[in-house]
């Protein structure tokens, strides 16, 4: 029951990816992180905060930290010991970061080929497999969209994976398959969420994702299509509660 958040903004969205933890806490958790890329940054530089501490401790240790787009998470332990180096998101070359719920069942195969290729590690999950994999994909391509859609349909089991490029500071990419996933639409932002807690403060329009969807999400624009590229449309609902 880990919590992702995702969001993408006009503003400085630190304090919205913390709260949005905090009002995902009551699904427990080992560690939690942010990253965020600042849009305003000529070399668009991601800048990532993790911690085994609570929620709090990593709103004071990003507490200086700016970016227009991040994702956030909280982490139950599965592949991997609860901590710091095993805590979301994972960097791969520098340049992308990714957060995810669930379990890659095909992540022990995934990482023999990519240590075959001769890529490290710096952490003993399932996630980090994703990481290195669209970073891959992502060299070969030129394009994030498609490196994402080609690495997803690759993995098995229960994901919700959200992904940022430092190089595209203006989208987070996020996909599910048998894990839960909502979208928030703002007014010049737009979020993601496990659940619409994780937004509810911000906005009450949402679109829930459907199985094996992936989601572009940009502060003035959001598109769903599905693994195979074909765009995809969804009801909108109104959240009937408050923060």
């Amino acid at each position: 029951m880990c919590g992702i958040v995702g969001a993408a903004s006009h503003q400085n969205i630190v304090e919205v990816l913390v709260e949005g933890l905090r009002r995902l806490e009551y699904r427990g958790y080992d560690s939690c992180g942010f990253a965020v890329i600042n849009g305003s940054d000529p070399k668009h530089s991601i800048e990532r905060a993790r911690t085994t501490a609570r929620v709090s401790e990593l709103a004071e240790q990003g507490k200086d930290f700016r970016g227009t787009l991040g994702i956030a998470h909280t982490r139950w332990a599965t592949h991997g010991k609860p901590d710091t180096q095993n805590a979301h998101p994972h960097i791969s070359n520098g340049l992308i970061a990714v957060v995810h719920n669930g379990i890659i069942e095909n992540f022990a195969e995934l990482k023999a080929e990519l240590l075959e290729a001769g890529v490290s590690f710096a952490s003993e999950t399932d996630t980090e497999v994703a990481a290195h994999l669209i970073a891959r994909e992502f060299d070969a391509t030129g394009d994030l969209v498609e490196a994402f859609r080609k690495v997803v349909r690759r993995l098995h089991g229960a994901f919700t994976i959200l992904v940022v490029h430092q190089d595209q500071p203006d989208v987070v990419l996020a996909a599910r398959r048998n894990a839960p996933l909502v979208i928030g639409l703002g007014d010049g932002e737009n979020f993601l969420g496990s659940d619409v807690a994780a937004f509810v403060e911000h906005t009450k329009r949402a679109i829930a994702v459907g199985q094996d969807e992936i989601v572009i999400l940009r502060k003035d624009a959001v598109a769903i299509e599905n693994f195979e590229g074909h765009q995809v449309q969804r009801e909108e609902f109104l959240v009937d509660w408050d923060a």
